[in-house]
């Protein structure tokens, strides 16, 4: 068994900078496709939601695509999404009622590499029926996902100079929650996987753990930044201590843009915290709600 670990920490270092950028949503535009025509009708279909689909798929795109949990773990994103069910009277009027949690809210406090082979080794272990459940819904995500995105997605426009310019001063890794097949086939797909040193999915760990065994203390922490599209991607920077330039919901080409004008340059300048990333965290702060609109009149 390969030990992600271990190839994180033994990572060279061949450059004064590192940058680690997500991938989904961040790099390529593939959020949308694969919330909305993967994950979102797999979990109608798991979870017996089909007489109340329309408030299913609303909680699901809320919890994935636009609020604060964008771009969590998807298994986190059943924990949340199971919670909101729960105090929606119109799914509960349908019949639809939500999973228990009890068994994943367990497994999600002890276990870190959130991925389909950690979930099958604690099944061997425990028995657990809606475990179960989510793990098949899991398969049939990944089933969805290679067969839509089978063309693939190319990444957003800018990525490519941003990519060419910052290989050049810095080592630079991908930091992303989504399984590891998927990472390397669609950045060899794109002709993209030259320009980083290391691919990092969900079978490595969480996004805080690949910039931790990656970078911290072989770098100083202004540094090494991190780029990405959502909370989860500052929150990993912030519990590292290092920079952060968030690629803002909705305005991803002009993020890009920014970055390649002047991020990269205050960046390699070392005269990127401060005001600037200020500017941009109150701008990425401001694109993503944390309550969905059918709670915004509740106290």
């Amino acid at each position: 068994m390969r030990d992600f670990v271990r190839e994180m920490r033994e990572l060279p270092k061949k450059h004064e900078f590192f940058i680690g950028f997500d991938s989904d949503g961040c790099v390529f535009d593939s959020m949308e496709v694969k919330q909305k025509e993967c994950f979102c009708p797999a979990f109608i279909k798991a979870y017996d939601l089909q007489s109340a689909s329309k408030y299913a798929r609303e909680i699901w795109e809320f919890v994935n695509l636009y609020s604060k949990t964008r771009g969590c773990n998807r298994f986190y994103a059943i924990d949340y999404a199971m919670k909101m069910i729960a105090e929606r009277p119109e799914i509960l009027k349908r019949g639809c009622h939500p999973m228990d949690t009890t068994d994943l809210e367990t497994w999600l406090a002890n276990e870190s590499k959130l991925g389909n082979p950690a979930l099958e080794a604690y099944l061997q272990k425990v028995e657990s029926p809606t475990l179960r459940q989510t793990l098949e819904w899991s398969y049939d995500v990944n089933r969805r996902v290679k067969e839509m995105m089978q063309k693939g997605v190319p990444p957003l426009p800018g990525v490519l100079s941003v990519l060419q310019r910052a290989s050049q001063k810095a080592d630079m890794i991908v930091v992303s929650q989504t399984p590891l097949e998927a990472l390397e086939r669609e950045w060899s797909e794109q002709k993209m996987a030259g320009y980083v040193n290391m691919i990092c999915g969900q079978e490595h760990g969480t996004k805080a753990e690949h910039l931790k065994f990656s970078a911290s203390g072989k770098y100083p922490a202004d540094q090494i930044l991190m780029v990405g599209d959502a909370p989860g991607d500052y929150k990993a920077a912030c519990s590292n201590g290092v920079l952060f330039f968030p690629i803002i919901p909705g305005q991803e080409e002009e993020s890009w843009a920014e970055l390649n004008a002047e991020g990269l340059e205050r960046f390699f300048g070392k005269c990127y915290a401060g005001e600037y990333q200020e500017k941009l965290l109150a701008e990425f702060d401001a694109s993503l709600p944390e309550k969905p609109y059918w709670k915004c009149n509740m106290p």
